[in-house]
């Protein structure tokens, strides 16, 4: 069998050479080493043929062991795992298999928004209300002192009171004595409180002077709330000392969240004044006034189809519904009122140690 016959891959030679590799460069050395192993295997005594009789059997020979040869070659020229670096892992990808990791545990208000206790109305509410993202926009978490003031029927009540277990939920009501309204109102969220005692735990009342408010004591608060309260203290005239009372039951750094009703932007002050409505800065300047920062607003609960020039206020839209069937469903199509979202913080440093000055941080009458 002639050299042509074995193959384009290799040849053989009839001397002490070795067969030739017809091999890429980069597998010089390789396969140079396969070649060897095939002399191991015998292949350097084809050189030496012993007579013409045994000829026939040498050439077949040859050709085997060629043929391992080439093998060998062929093998030393693929993959090899010798010093190979294993590859960078994909930058979005770990570098080691991690192991499945449990799922992460849902938020704690979202079974509190399911709870029982809620009322099938009250959560058809939360489409205007939207809790869930306002209390995290205030920042509220279940191991802090939470204050909310003036709850009125308990819809947040319903919320905050068993999602602080963890931590604490006080509702500042207006004292029994200030007024029979008041008086009636508080009877029937003690009744609440009672009714849900397994799922508000250690909720708390206090009761306030709303002449001389007083919500607990001074820097015991991480959070103080109230909801749609703002517009009746505007009108009963007591709005600077309720959000003095603020200031001083909060901790330096602690919050301060005010959800009401939004007048639209240039709107008369007196032409809104028993509207419910308020106007946004004025809102703002109450709260500074009294020594906090504005931290952030928010438009979670803004809603544009309120036109706010109804003749009965406010209280035209649901859930009052004033005027009872009368354009009813056009009301009702509109929604809750369109509303401001204010995020309040108390300074760290509290006004109230600088010499000459009272606890909202302006100047103290003389003695």
């Amino acid at each position: 069998m002639s050299e042509h016959e074995l193959g384009p891959s290799f040849s053989l030679l009839q001397d002490e050479r070795t067969v030739a590799v017809h091999a890429p460069r980069k597998c010089h050395n390789r396969a140079q080493l396969g070649i060897r192993h095939g002399r191991m295997l015998g292949f350097a005594a084809l050189r030496r043929p012993v007579g013409n009789e045994l000829e026939s059997n040498m050439k077949q020979t040859s050709l085997a062991l060629a043929m391992t040869a080439m093998t060998l070659a062929l093998a030393a020229c693929g993959p090899t795992t010798e010093n190979t670096a294993t590859p960078e892992a994909a930058s979005d990808q770990p570098a080691v298999a991690v192991p499945p990791q449990a799922a992460k545990t849902d938020n704690p208000i979202d079974s509190v928004l399911v709870g029982a206790w809620r009322s099938d109305a009250d959560k058809a509410r939360d489409s205007y209300r939207h809790p869930a993202e306002t209390l995290a926009f205030f920042g509220v978490k279940p191991n802090q002192t939470v204050i909310e003031i003036n709850p009125g029927g308990g819809w947040y009540t319903d919320i905050l009171a068993p999602l602080m277990k963890s931590g604490s939920y006080t509702a500042a009501i207006p004292a029994d004595t200030s007024s029979e309204y008041n008086a009636r109102g508080n009877a029937k969220f003690r009744a609440k409180l009672a009714d849900n005692a397994e799922a508000f735990g250690t909720a708390k009342v206090v009761e306030f002077d709303p002449k001389a408010p007083s919500f607990g004591a001074d820097g015991s608060a991480d959070v103080v709330l109230t909801f749609r309260n703002v517009h009746n203290w505007v009108g009963g005239g007591n709005a600077e000392a309720m959000f003095k009372g603020f200031y001083g039951v909060l901790k330096p750094g602690g919050t301060l969240g005010v959800v009401d009703h939004r007048a639209g932007a240039g709107a008369d002050p007196a032409a809104i004044a028993k509207s419910g409505y308020l106007i946004t800065d004025s809102v703002i300047k109450l709260a500074t006034d009294a020594g906090f920062e504005l931290a952030g607003q928010s438009e979670i609960n803004a809603n544009p189809k309120d036109t706010k020039d109804y003749e009965k206020g406010v209280w035209t839209l649901p859930p009052t519904l004033t005027l009872g069937d009368t354009d009813r469903d056009k009301y009702v199509a509109i929604g809750e009122s369109d509303r401001m979202t204010l995020k309040f913080v108390k300074p760290m440093s509290d006004k109230i140690f600088e010499q000459g000055t009272d606890s909202a941080g302006r100047p103290a009458d003389k003695q």
